[in-house]
C-alpha cells in the first residue's frame, strides 16, 4: 500500500531552522503536484506551500512567503521543505500529500490531494 512518510519535525527556537521530507513507500509511483499543510491545535488544517511535477511552479501561503522553500526530487519520490526564520505561529502538525497523475490540479486546496502523511510535529518556541 502506498504510503507518505514524513520526517525532521522538532523542536526549535524562534528564529532555528528545520527541513521536513516526506517520501513515497513506492519510489516508482508516479505523483502530479506535492504540497505541505498544517494544522495547529483547535484551527482548521491550512495550506503551506505547494510544488508541480516537474518542479517549476512553487506556491506559498502568504504567511510563509520568504521563509519557507518547497522543492522535490522525482527520483527519490520526495518532497522537501526547508523552513527557516522560524516563528511561535509556525508551531503545528505538518502533513505531506500528494495528487494521483492526471487531471487538474488545485494546489491550495486540500480536496484535490489523493495522498496523505500522518503528519510531523514541528513546535516552535518562542
Amino acid at each position: 500500500q502506498l504510503q507518505l512518510i514524513e520526517s525532521g519535525g522538532g523542536l526549535v527556537q524562534a528564529g532555528g531552522s528545520l527541513r521536513l521530507s516526506c517520501a513515497a513507500s513506492v519510489r516508482t509511483f508516479r505523483f502530479d503536484g506535492m504540497g505541505w499543510f498544517r494544522q495547529a491545535p483547535g484551527k482548521e488544517r491550512e495550506f503551506v506551500a505547494a510544488v508541480s511535477w516537474s518542479g517549476g511552479n512553487t506556491y506559498y501561503a502568504d504567511s510563509v512567503k520568504g521563509r519557507f522553500t518547497i522543492s522535490r526530487d522525482n527520483a527519490k519520490n520526495t518532497v522537501y521543505l526547508q523552513m527557516n526564520s522560524l516563528k511561535p505561529e509556525d508551531t503545528a502538525v505538518y502533513y505531506c500529500a500528494a495528487d494521483g497523475w492526471g487531471g487538474s490540479w488545485d494546489p491550495m486546496t486540500p480536496g484535490e490531494y489523493d495522498y496523505w502523511g500522518q503528519g510531523t510535529q514541528v513546535t516552535v518556541s518562542s
